[in-house]
């Protein structure tokens, strides 16, 4: 089997870090592997396939000889060296929003639209976390229902807002408990026993930047650019596994058990709804695991062809990590490198 050197950009962070494993358990065909980060966490070790390996500074020479770069490292970065990267012959895989909407970008979640990898030119954007579990659930139902509208409340772990915004709930919830008050670094405002109705920021709308990205990059992905989203993104206190309640219209009528067997063949979900059982997906029990979890599926009260659900995911592995590596598999399924 023909095998390829990638390079991680942003490799000592918690998506890095996770890419590293995703690669590890899916024995992704790796000749030389990379790992690089800025100048402040150049020097630190990471590890791979049991191999200490030292993290490099980015640098215009550092994707000489990459066939595919991962990038987890931020939108400045990423709109700084994903066209470096391309052109000393890399295909750069990015986690960030910088390039998700340009038309000249394809935007991917290899469960709904692979074929979109053919027409790269250099630079595949990896979708934001929300948007990625909530299409795995509802393509499957477009393809044979067609959605008219979306209406999603999500439930977003600290992990999604980085390293800092984990500080947060860990030293809040240990001074709720000793009677002291800290005072939050990442998030506007404490987040231990308590939710955050704000993701990011505001848009003259109304929405946030968040939200209007769960409306457009759906509408991207599904190759529907009709179709009605209307998002409320929430920060809540679980350290990793995004949650979403999910209500759908469809042009065709369709029932709970009708979706449920639409589920139970579609690829990347797995159906956990037997709620008189308290079977029902909770991020605690998904985290670690690569697939979207549906359950509480069931006809809505609001809608004559309505449908709601509960979706559930590990937002630093199927939400960013493990979808930008299949990617790379897309790539090499497809010959394209």
């Amino acid at each position: 089997m023909k095998s390829y050197n990638v390079a991680i950009l942003g490799a000592t962070g918690a998506v890095g870090q996770t890419m590293i494993k995703v690669l590890e358990e899916r024995n992704f065909p790796i000749n030389e592997i990379k790992f690089l980060a800025s100048e402040r966490s150049a020097g630190k070790e990471v590890e791979y396939m049991g191999v200490k390996y030292k993290v490099e500074a980015v640098s215009e020479d550092a994707f000489k000889g990459i066939d595919i770069a991962l990038f987890s490292a931020g939108g400045e970065r990423s709109k700084k060296w994903a066209p470096i990267a391309v052109s000393k012959g890399a295909v750069v895989i990015d986690n960030s929003s910088a390039f998700r909407m340009d038309s000249d970008v394809p935007l991917v979640v290899p469960e709904v639209n692979p074929e979109d990898v053919k027409w790269h030119k250099g630079i595949i954007a990896n979708p934001n976390c929300s948007t990625i579990q909530m299409v795995v659930a509802l393509y499957p139902i477009h393809k044979v229902k067609k959605i008219k509208r979306i209406i999603v409340a999500t439930y977003q772990a600290v992990s999604g807002a980085g390293a800092t915004a984990i500080a947060d709930l860990e030293n809040e919830t240990k001074a709720v408990m000793e009677g002291r008050y800290y005072y939050p670094q990442a998030l506007p405002h404490h987040i231990a026993f308590n939710v955050i109705p704000r993701i990011d920021n505001f848009e003259p709308n109304g929405y946030t930047k968040e939200e209007m990205k769960m409306i457009n990059e759906t509408r991207k992905i599904m190759h529907e650019p009709d179709i009605k989203v209307s998002p409320t993104c929430v920060r809540v206190p679980v350290y990793v596994g995004h949650s979403e309640a999910v209500t759908i219209e469809t042009e065709l009528p369709i029932t709970a058990e009708e979706a449920r067997e639409i589920l139970m063949k579609a690829p990347g979900v797995i159906v956990e709804d037997d709620p008189i059982n308290n079977v029902y997906p909770v991020p605690i029990e998904v985290a670690g695991k690569d697939d979207v979890f549906v359950g509480r599926i069931r006809k809505d009260a609001g809608f004559e062809n309505g449908l709601s659900m509960w979706i559930v995911g590990d937002n630093l592995r199927k939400g960013a990590a493990t979808n930008a590596v299949q990617i790379a598999e897309l790539l090499i399924k497809y010959e394209l490198i």
